[in-house]
This record gives C-alpha cells, sequence and structure tokens, in this order.
C-alpha cells in the first residue's frame, strides 16, 4: 500500500543512493546492514517497484528507480521545509512578509534589501509591491499588507506607527527642449501655469479632493512614475521625480533641474518612513527589513570623508 511509505523508507532509498551500497547507507545512518537492506526491500514491495538491480557487487539503481528517486528527493525535501518552516513560525517569525514600497523609493535599494532578506530568512516570502501617495498607505490601514516603506503625506494616521528611515530628494525637470528649462533664475507660479504639469494621481481616495505637488493649474494625471518619467523626457510637460531616476538625464543635459516655489533645484526632501499598524507590529523578519533599510538610507546620505 502506497499509504504505507514512510519517510525513514525514503530517507534509507536516497542514501543508499547517494552512498553507492547498501552497507554505506547504514554507516551513514548509523544503522545496521540488514535494517537499511530491510527498509529499502520493504519500500520497494509497497510501491511495486523494483528500485535497485542487485545483481552485481554494488546495487545499481534501475530506470524506474532513477525517476522515483527525484519524487523521493522532493518529499524528503518538502518535509524537512515544512519542519524548519513551523519552527520558524513557532519562534514569532512570520510566515510570510507583505510590503509596500513607495513609487519614489529606489528600485536598486528594494532589489539589494530583498536580496539580503532572502540569505537571512529563506524560508518566509516575501511580498512585494509598489504604489504612490494614498494608494501606498490603503494595503497597510487595510491589513493587506504588514508593512509600508512610505513617503510622508499631508495628512495623518492615528491607527499607523510611523519610524523614519531617511529622505529621498526630489526634483522638479523638465526636457531642456522646453521652455521651462530655458528660464534665467527663479521661475514665478504666473509662468509655471502656462505650461502641463505632469502629476502622479492617487490610485486611492485617501487624497481626494487634495492636491499633493501641484505648482500649475493646467496638469495631467498619470497613474505610474515609468510614464511620467517617459513623458517629462519627451517633452510633454514638466514634474517632480525622485533624484535617484533623473540625475544621469541631469547630468547629460537631457534634462534639467528647475528652480520652482517651495522646490530648490537640489532638491527637496521627501521623507520616507516604515509604517505599520500600531496595534500590530511587525515580527523578526519585518524589524530586520526595518533596520537594514534604515542602515542604507543613513550610509546614503552621510557625506563622503573629506580627501586629505
Amino acid at each position: 500500500m502506497l499509504d504505507g511509505v514512510s519517510l525513514d523508507q525514503l530517507r534509507t532509498f536516497i542514501a543508499a543512493v547517494d552512498e553507492g551500497s547498501f552497507s554505506a547507507a547504514a554507516r551513514r545512518l548509523n544503522r545496521v546492514q540488514s535494517a537499511v537492506s530491510g527498509w529499502v526491500s520493504a519500500l520497494e514491495e509497497q510501491i511495486g517497484i523494483t528500485l535497485f538491480d542487485r545483481s552485481g557487487r554494488f546495487p545499481k539503481l534501475t530506470p524506474e528507480g532513477v525517476l522515483l528517486l527525484a519524487d523521493a528527493r522532493a518529499i524528503v525535501s518538502g518535509v524537512d521545509t515544512l519542519k524548519a518552516r513551523a519552527k520558524l513560525m513557532a519562534s514569532g517569525v512570520e510566515a510570510e512578509l507583505s510590503v509596500v514600497f513607495d513609487v519614489f523609493f529606489p528600485t536598486a535599494a528594494i532589489s539589494e534589501a530583498a536580496r539580503a532578506f532572502t540569505k537571512r530568512f529563506p524560508l518566509t516570502p516575501l511580498r512585494i509591491f509598489v504604489e504612490g501617495l494614498g494608494a501606498g498607505y490603503q494595503p497597510v490601514l487595510e491589513g493587506r499588507c504588514t508593512l509600508g516603506i512610505l513617503a510622508s503625506l499631508p495628512i495623518d494616521f492615528p491607527s499607523l506607527a510611523v519610524d523614519r528611515l531617511g529622505t529621498v530628494p526630489l526634483v522638479m525637470v523638465a526636457a531642456r527642449g522646453h521652455p521651462l528649462a530655458k528660464f534665467e533664475g527663479h521661475i514665478p507660479k504666473k509662468e509655471l501655469s502656462k505650461h502641463v504639469q505632469l502629476v502622479l494621481t492617487d490610485r486611492s481616495q485617501l487624497l481626494a479632493g487634495r492636491d499633493y505637488g501641484v505648482l500649475s493649474s493646467t496638469t495631467w494625471r498619470l497613474a505610474d512614475l515609468s510614464t511620467k518619467y517617459a513623458l517629462l523626457k519627451d517633452c510633454v510637460g514638466w514634474g517632480g521625480m525622485p533624484l535617484h531616476m533623473v540625475e544621469k538625464d541631469i547630468a547629460s543635459g537631457d534634462l534639467v533641474a528647475l528652480d520652482v516655489d517651495g522646490v530648490p533645484r537640489a532638491g527637496a526632501m521627501l521623507t520616507i518612513s516604515a509604517v505599520y499598524p500600531a496595534a500590530t507590529p511587525p515580527g523578526p523578519a519585518g524589524r530586520w527589513l526595518v533596520e537594514h533599510l534604515k542602515d542604507w538610507s543613513s550610509a546614503r546620505e552621510s557625506p563622503a570623508p573629506a580627501k586629505l
């Protein structure tokens, strides 16, 4: 009966293959050879398949045994993973960590953190979402995400705890062929209003009726930052972008940093924080991720040592 197959039988089968003989497998498993031979024979009888050709000096896998070996390894590995994951969960480590990142947060930092997280918590799946403005806060407020790495908004969320991580510079830019790029000195609001401002729209209702960072009376609303970036480079309008996305374009002259009200050429500092429900703070995996990103932000913002 297949239902009677045990993990000990599967482990013994795998050990016999890996060690090359029943006697070597017995030494590895700290059992007598007769027990190893008996378990393998019992397994063969239960599944109705001959796993080893025993006609030679050493047992050799049959073609059927070769195919079933992969299944045996998968079963044993799956059980080992289950036991390890259950042990982690019993210690308080999250079974899964869902994180929503702000669209302005550097993608390179997300990727680096995810890579480090995988090494530190290999059995904890990481679900990553990227949203902007209120749409980043909504999954945290609704409990769909354990943690948010989000930019500050001009509204309060009393149910959320906030842990500051660092800042992201936000600059106003236009393509070098845009009229605003040729304007010398500080650009007054009446001049800005003559041109289309590209604005990231909020896919939630949290900022309904509020304009965040809007300086022109003529706006185009865009749902994602990559489309906004493409339109800016094509001289469709002007608008704010995180510096890490456009600094190469500014350096090459393809985009020009604008001096507008409230946003200096060097960029306004957008505060990024870890946010989570105060009543249900993140567990060990979430806390580790927050500290890792905090260290990353601190290293990025620290001035380089002076050259002597």
